[in-house]
Formats: C-alpha cells, structure tokens, sequence
C-alpha cells in the first residue's frame, strides 16, 4: 500500500493482493518508521467498516482509512478506479481521502508492477 498526503489531502493506493487481504481480512496496514525510538513511526491502516461512509480515525500515531464493506467488495468486483470521500474536520477544514487501485505503468520498466491492476490506459495510442 502506497501513502501520499499533499495539503490536505491523503491518497492511498493499494494493489490486487493487498485488495484481497483488505475484503478477506478486514484491514491492511503499513507502518513507516522514522527514527530508532518505538513511538518514532507511522502506521497508516484501510479498514472495513459496517458504516454508510467512508471515514477517517486518528490516534497517534496511526490514521486509518475506513471503508463500508459493501462499497469496498463493488470495488474489487468492478471497474471503478476508487473510493473518493472527504473527511469534515470541524475547525480545521477538511481532508480529501482518496482510495485508488495501484496501477501498472505504461512504460512497462517497473518490478513494482507485478501485482497491480491492469492499467486501463494500456495500448492506447498518444
């Protein structure tokens, strides 16, 4: 799983295998540490959720992502890129949550790629 947070706005992207433990399992997570000390880390989770929307939940020092079960198993099932939503943060604005399918590149040159979902724009011609 990939995590990307520009301004106000945070992107997850996830591959096939990771979208499969997601439906089967409940939750994904990633932890990214940033420095030697046990609280110096970053745990970013996609969960399912029984809820109607999508949403956000912070405890320091993870956030997580929660996804109604029954849109998450559409989207695995379909052709729809992602789960787009935006999280009110009351005095402090919103964040853009963004939740896409990790998609090969077109350039075909990265190991990444084994495990991606087809790019939909492959074999188009610029």
């Amino acid at each position: 799983m990939k995590l990307r947070i520009n301004g106000n706005s945070l992107r997850l992207r996830i591959t096939r295998s990771e979208l499969d433990a997601l439906i089967f399992n409940g939750r994904i997570e990633e932890t990214t540490w940033l420095g030697s000390g046990a609280d110096c880390r970053l745990t970013y989770a996609l969960e399912l959720s029984d809820g109607d929307d999508v949403t956000l939940r912070c405890v320091p020092p993870e956030i997580a992502v929660l996804v109604p079960s029954g849109e998450a198993a559409k989207w695995r099932n379909g052709d729809q890129v992602g789960i787009y939503a935006t999280a009110e943060l009351g005095p402090c604005g919103s964040l853009e949550l963004v939740i896409e399918k990790d998609f090969a590149c077109l350039d075909r040159s990265d190991e990444d790629d084994i495990d991606t979902f087809p790019n939909p724009l492959a074999g188009a011609v610029c």
